[in-house]
């Protein structure tokens, strides 16, 4: 009922079930460069050691140019946050929920 009424007041209440707070996630700059390229058509790449743990990544453009700036911090936060994901052992990509979280900016092409 409080959520009923703040809405048509036009207020905004953020509750447990307001389905609205899930859009809500804030992600940092470094995050939404990486996940900007990958709306693109980019894919990250996980390099791993001989025993098979993740030890760096490495960030490819649509292009093929390898990406400064993403590291195994953010990687480690996009997977957390869902934003992107990998098919069959393959390169990681976004994902719907990755869209969704990325803010639109310009190509200056």
């Amino acid at each position: 009922m409080r959520l009923l009424a703040a809405r048509r007041f036009g207020l905004a209440v953020f509750g447990r079930n307001d389905p609205d707070t899930s859009l809500q996630m804030d992600i940092s700059r470094d995050e939404q460069r990486v996940l900007h390229a990958l709306a693109q058509g980019g894919l990250l790449k996980l390099l791993k050691d001989a025993r098979g743990r993740a030890i760096g990544v490495e960030c490819y453009t649509r292009d093929g140019w390898r990406m400064a700036g993403a590291d195994l911090l953010i990687f480690r936060k996009l997977k957390r946050k869902k934003a992107i994901k990998s098919i069959n052992s393959g390169p990681y990509r976004i994902t719907r929920r990755g869209l969704e979280l990325v803010r639109s900016q310009v190509d200056n092409r």
